[in-house]
């Protein structure tokens, strides 16, 4: 008999089985503790007398029990942190609500007949267009921002005439010397609430779904 083959199909079992709880954590790390205890007794009872188990090899597997008992230690404890950290930051988040931010995308939302956006440019430009479009895809107005730098460069546009059903978007012609230059569309929005999804902190935005607090690009 080897005690450290029934550790390692106790830590197999234990990581096919995730803890329901800080309890069941604690309860699953006690019965591992119970079963290499009699494993540990049940070792010596049957050893050959003429060749003992010498307490090198009786230290190593005593070892082994606690490394597997105190990484579920910290397991749980991460767990515990980062529940926490979740809350604190979705408590921290509320005051978000009401705020404008930037999102990486090119549908507009009209907020009392102006929709609104920001264009990252990569590289300076002599020539900047932008073509508003219906959800259909044609092409609703143009307007030149002229020549740019690299950098975040906001924009509005009147939408009070704007009659379709659906929500416009827009595209960006950045050019310099007659190349193109890099572009990355932004649109703004308002957020209307926070939440938490799966851990992670959500934002629901007034003219579209809630989307991950990691794709909003700036509070304004």
């Amino acid at each position: 008999m080897t005690m450290i083959s029934a550790l390692n199909t106790s830590k197999t079992v234990s990581s096919l089985a995730p803890a329901s709880s800080a309890t069941t954590a604690a309860s699953d790390a006690n019965a591992s503790q119970d079963r290499f205890l009699k494993l540990l007794v049940a070792q010596l009872n049957n050893q050959d007398p003429m060749n003992p188990m010498d307490n090198a090899q009786m230290t190593s597997q005593m070892a082994q029990i606690n490394t597997v008992t105190g990484i579920q230690q910290v397991n749980e404890t991460l767990k515990g942190m980062a529940t926490k950290f979740s809350s604190l930051q979705v408590l921290q988040g509320t005051s978000m609500v009401g705020h404008g931010v930037l999102i990486e995308s090119n549908s507009l939302t009209r907020v009392n007949g102006v929709a609104s956006g920001a264009i990252d440019i990569a590289g300076p430009t002599d020539s900047v267009k932008v073509d508003i479009l219906s959800p259909g895809g044609q092409v609703l107005d143009s307007f030149n921002l002229g020549s740019l730098g690299a950098g975040r460069h906001p924009f509005s546009w009147d939408a009070s005439a704007y009659q379709g059903t659906g929500e416009p978007s827009y595209r960006v012609t950045a050019k310099q010397g007659g190349n193109s230059v890099s572009t990355t569309s932004l649109v703004r929005d308002t957020v209307m609430s926070v939440g938490s999804e799966n851990g992670a902190m959500t934002v629901q935005l007034q003219g579209r779904g809630a989307v991950a607090y990691d794709d909003i690009k700036a509070i304004l």
